[in-house]
């Protein structure tokens, strides 16, 4: 992943000025297949907003492909907001601020750390260590369960590490789900309260992110946010259709599938 200054998708396109809205589209060059692919990862981010958590990798994998590892996380993260509004009104009276004023400092730094590093890290070197935390933390949560422990991780290093882990990888490439939702999952926090306070925590980082991508890594563009505009209905689609689901997901289960979610989003990681 070692991104060139500018989008290698952006450099190729003709300036936008004096070009009407669908000319801004097309000189995307995306195909029908692409186009479906990216109407879908849309729709999965909707879902993810709405607590359906754990296939946030899989958003990440399917951009990428399309529009390569840097620009796709220029071209996400003003979705992310969008769903990000809907979230924390939704779920705004569940948020738990006292977890959020733990992480976010922390989370700060890492953003600040992988603007810095993000022109230079490894692509080999993020994806197999990301996936070999999110594997190994999801094997510890699983162990956890099994005991049938309540105990609570109250150390403020386990606050500390796992927000400046999530404030690095969403950095980087957006990749922030999996450590968050460890971290809650060992908070023990119930359905309901584990998403808004992820709601709201995302909202906040999403939000401090963006100068960066509009201002330094020149990602998020009035080409890409012509591109957003156009995928909005299919996240509000996607959040709905999540938010329903969710209601119809006991506590118990719920914490189940976002481990094994998590777990199957690490094994793609590791071998992507």
């Amino acid at each position: 992943m070692r991104f060139h200054r500018k989008s290698l998708l952006l450099t190729n396109h003709k300036p936008t000025t004096n070009l009407n809205y669908s000319e801004v589209l097309q000189s995307f060059h995306l195909s029908v297949v692409q186009w479906i692919a990216i109407c879908f990862t849309v729709f999965l981010l909707g879902l993810s907003k709405s607590g359906i958590k754990g296939i946030g990798i899989i958003i990440v994998v399917i951009l990428a492909f399309v529009f390569g590892e840097k620009t796709s996380t220029g071209i996400l993260l003003p979705m992310l907001i969008f769903a990000d509004i809907f979230a924390v009104i939704y779920y705004n009276k569940h948020a738990q601020w006292h977890y959020i004023k733990k992480l976010l400092p922390a989370m700060v730094f890492g953003v600040l750390v992988g603007v810095w590093v993000g022109n230079d890290i490894s692509e080999i070197i993020f994806k197999r260590t990301m996936a070999v935390i999110v594997i190994g933390s999801v094997l510890i949560m699983f162990f956890m369960e099994n005991r049938k422990s309540t105990a609570i991780p109250t150390n403020r290093w386990f606050s500390n590490a796992a927000g400046f882990l999530a404030g690095f990888t969403t950095m980087i490439g957006n990749l922030a789900g999996p450590i968050s939702d460890i971290y809650f999952l060992a908070m023990r926090l119930p359905k309901n309260e584990f998403i808004g306070t992820a709601a709201w925590l995302f909202f906040i980082i999403n939000l401090f992110k963006l100068p960066f991508h509009i201002f330094v890594w020149e990602t998020v563009s009035a080409e890409t946010l012509v591109l957003n505009s156009v995928l909005i209905p299919m996240v509000i689609l996607g959040f709905f259709l999540g938010a329903y689901m969710v209601k119809l997901i006991s506590n118990v289960n719920y914490r189940r599938f976002v481990l094994m979610v998590t777990a199957l989003g690490g094994i793609i990681m590791l071998f992507r």
